[in-house]
């Protein structure tokens, strides 16, 4: 299999499936791949799929995580950015990784650890997909009950909220239930394209200092 896979061009994009892959062979084959490259994975009970993004996609998950570190930075909240971490429990036979993700309530609790478990270690607080037009994985978000998950499509942002072991799509977020963040975020992504990154986050840290203000 290994062999074939190092011959398999994903243009962006683009994605393929592979069925019946075991847990050893998914474990092998991430070894392979690497932790430094582009395409994603995602593994639900024996299919795994390999994802490859396009440039412009990166460019919003690049922009949208550097909002998301801005508002914990100016709340003044203890953070743990993982970016594409592959987050995989065996036990459920579940592996993912988001576009990116953030530990927050419970950062303390994987602080300084360099591998994690998910058997043993607590999921992230919040996951990001960016461009869910190429992939959508919420079932395997909600098997690794990952509390938070934001799914961007076209710009617009959705909230997801796990409430028993099901996502509910709600106005607030989990982590920031008092900032109206669904209009917000779009706003300052689409903003970034036009005026830049830095003044979009000097303007956006504005924003949030005066939410604070005002609560």
């Amino acid at each position: 299999m290994l062999l074939e896979l190092k011959r398999i061009y994903i243009p962006p994009g683009q994605k393929v499936l592979l069925r019946d892959v075991t847990w050893q062979e998914l474990e092998t084959i991430l070894e392979d791949l690497g932790e430094h490259r582009a395409a994603r994975i995602a593994y639900d009970r024996g299919i795994l799929e390999i994802m490859s993004p396009l440039p412009e996609y990166e460019d919003n998950k690049e922009i949208i995580s550097d909002l998301v570190k801005a508002l914990l930075e100016e709340l003044g909240i203890e953070f743990r950015c993982l970016g594409s971490t592959t987050f995989k429990n065996q036990f459920m036979a579940q592996g993912i990784e988001p576009d990116q993700c953030f530990y927050i309530t419970n950062e303390s609790k994987i602080r300084g650890k360099k591998r994690l478990d998910l058997t043993v270690d607590p999921p992230p607080d919040l996951a990001l997909e960016i461009d869910i037009t190429s992939r959508n994985h919420t079932y395997i978000y909600q098997s690794l009950k990952v509390p938070e998950l934001w799914r961007f499509e076209n710009g617009k942002l959705q909230i997801n909220i796990l409430h028993d072991d099901i996502y509910i799509e709600s106005q607030n977020s989990l982590n920031f239930p008092q900032l109206p963040l669904i209009d917000v975020m779009t706003q300052y992504l689409n903003q970034s394209k036009i005026i830049g990154r830095n003044t979009t986050l000097k303007n956006f840290r504005i924003w949030v200092r005066e939410q604070i203000q005002i609560s």
